[in-house]
């Protein structure tokens, strides 16, 4: 609080200071009562990327209904800033009342992507905290984490305190009670983790270790005497009942998603192999018509936004889809408020709800084939035809539209240059169709745009593919060229992914805890927002990997079926027998048809959790009839 006349008086010095002067609409500031919890919560990215997230908006409220508890949030300082707060002395601080890290009982950062984990370092810093979780002292504020890359975390556990495993909303509340309670016994920080790590979905790195071979292969797992050998990840049953914020802060600058965010439902059954997601949020739950009808008008009321964002990992999926766009539509066009969906299947149906709620305001529309021929989408269980893809292009032409957006990955296993091939085929077809129906329609439309986006296949955790080898660099860079030769002209515009990052990125997220050495001298040589194309240094990488003598390559090969993972410590709750399965289909190119509708496939997970799918629109038999 000394410090915040000094901060309102240098914020000209920098781009963006609305970033760092908190006071929005729907903030909460309480009162800071000495009795009271008080929790940090920090997103290790920029302001407006933060803003944008909704596991930060549900944590943020949840924890300050409490009344013994108060939540605040920071985020991290970009470059300028950085530099400012270091000329001035200032250290890292909330938004809500301008105190010091320091001064909260925790800080807890959320985890969404492997390259902010030098941001985390670098907030820790600023904070004047030890990196190490080992050196800080008993009476620093608890680092814990948790989020989507929390299923492999083990390269920053050298740093964090403890890892919440799963939903939050499940037993946040819970944990923060019982963590207060212990402090107010004055037990060290040793006891209370020990204490804390025998609760569900609490994971203390500091308990677990790892045994490693001459050539770095992992050889045992190990945990202290009378820990549970692995973590549950925890999930939010009832979704429908659950906890969900309609108060959302207003941010004074553009964030990424200036909108209502409508969580309708959580978790997917498709059953994409390349999909952590899919996998990690397992099963399905929905929330009902009423209740998001309820949820969308007091959030519309409380933030004055226009546009209500329905979001899951498939949005059409949702198995009262066509009532809820309709009853939406219905309440809400006449104030001109627009709906819209966060993500999109390729098919006929998906486009006939997009022209449903784009009656008030049309924009792009935006499709994942995921692979550019037939064969290679059987391989990944992306479970479209051709058919499907070019109907539904068909279909979004016909109705109006001229700009259509397509994703692709390269770099899937099995992957070959035709396949490569047939991503540039397929963008030229449904350009040639859309210019076909442009030309023979009575309706007026704009030229039409076909965009294709390319990213770089990751091998990621729990999924079918944690055993495939990634890529190199000269056959990406290859696979890049003939795209970029073949997908150009005035209808086409192509983006894809730094090959190098894509290729950290492989390192971090099937890595270990060797690799925690490699991020503090990336850090320490200046790597920030790893994520921002225009901050990414590859040479610094390179560098620490040199220094601390890690070879990358080690984490981006092949691994055997019967290899050990670091990431084997925490449950998900699908064996690694049903992912092995999968893989092997996926190499026979055996499709799966989602369990909602078809029979179990045998993952473990409702059993496991013992919850059943959460379906609004019928009962799982129903939906089989």
């Amino acid at each position: 609080m000394q410090f915040k006349k000094k901060i309102i008086e240098n914020l000209y010095k920098i781009s963006s200071p609305e970033r760092y002067t908190g006071n929005e609409w729907n903030s909460i500031n309480k009162e800071w009562d000495p009795e009271s919890l008080k929790v940090a919560l920090a997103f290790p990215d920029v302001y407006e990327i933060g803003m944008s997230h909704l596991g930060l908006k549900i944590l943020y409220h949840l924890i300050n209904r409490e009344e013994n508890m108060l939540a605040e949030r920071v985020y991290a300082p970009w470059q300028d800033m950085e530099e400012l707060m270091k000329e001035e002395e200032i250290p890292l601080y909330t938004l809500e009342s301008y105190h010091e890290i320091k001064d909260f009982d925790i800080l807890g950062f959320t985890l969404q992507y492997e390259m902010s984990y030098t941001n985390i370092l670098n907030m820790l810093d600023l904070s004047g905290l030890a990196l190490y979780a080992s050196e800080r002292e008993d009476a620093d504020p608890l680092i814990i984490a948790g989020g989507s890359t929390v299923f492999n975390s083990e390269p920053i556990a050298d740093f964090i305190d403890l890892f919440f495993v799963g939903e939050a909303e499940s037993l946040i509340i819970e944990l923060l009670n019982e963590y207060q309670n212990l402090k107010a016994e004055a037990l060290s920080k040793d006891e209370i983790l020990k204490k804390l790590n025998k609760m569900p979905g609490v994971y203390v790195p500091s308990l677990y270790g790892e045994e490693y071979g001459n050539n770095g292969e992992i050889l045992a797992l190990n945990s202290a005497e009378g820990e549970k050998a692995r973590v549950k990840k925890q999930v939010v049953k009832k979704l429908d009942r659950a906890f969900y914020p309609t108060d959302f802060i207003v941010p004074y600058r553009d964030t990424v998603h200036e909108r209502v965010v409508l969580e309708i439902s959580r978790g997917c059954t498709r059953s994409c192999r390349f999909c952590a997601a899919g996998m990690a949020y397992r099963p399905v739950r929905e929330r009902s018509v009423e209740r998001l009808l309820d949820l969308a008008e007091k959030a519309l009321k409380s933030t004055g936004y226009d546009e209500i964002s329905l979001t899951s990992l498939s949005t059409v999926d949702y198995t009262d889809a066509k009532n809820l766009i309709q009853k939406m539509t219905e309440r809400f066009s006449d104030r001109m408020i627009s709906i819209s969906l966060s993500s999109l299947r390729v098919d006929k149906f998906s486009v006939e709800l997009a022209e449903e709620v784009n009656k008030v305001r049309k924009t792009g529309l935006t499709f994942a084939p995921e692979a550019g021929t037939q064969r290679l989408r059987d391989v990944i269980n992306k479970n479209i035809s051709e058919e499907d893809i070019y109907s539904a292009a068909r279909s979004a032409f016909e109705n109006g539209w001229s700009k259509i957006k397509l994703y692709f990955m390269i770099g899937l296993p099995t992957e070959t240059m035709e396949d490569v091939r047939g991503i540039a085929e397929m963008a030229q077809k449904i350009r040639d169709l859309g210019q076909e129906i442009r030309r023979n329609t009575k309706q007026r439309m704009r030229r039409i745009e076909v965009s294709v986006s390319v990213s770089t296949f990751v091998p990621k955790v729990f999924t079918p593919f944690q055993w495939h080898q990634m890529d190199d660099i000269e056959t990406i860079i290859k696979k890049h060229d003939y795209l970029r030769d073949n997908i150009k002209g005035r209808s086409f515009s192509f983006s894809w992914n730094d090959p190098e990052l894509s290729r950290l990125e492989g390192v971090l997220a099937r890595g270990d805890r060797r690799l925690a050495d490699v991020i503090v001298s990336a850090w320490e040589k200046g790597s920030r927002f790893e994520g921002w194309h225009e901050c990414f240094k590859p040479r610094i990488w390179g560098e620490a990997f040199r220094e601390n003598e890690i070879e990358p390559e080690e984490y981006l090969r092949e691994r055997g079926a019967e290899e050990i993972f670091s990431w084997e410590k925490l449950d998900i709750g699908i064996p690694k027998t049903f992912l092995l399965k999968e893989y092997k289909n996926a190499r026979q190119e055996v499709l799966i048809d989602d369990c909602r509708t078809a029979e179990c496939h045998g993952c473990a997970v409702c059993g496991n959790f013992e919850v059943d799918l959460e379906l609004v629109g019928g009962r799982r038999d129903e939906l089989q009839n």
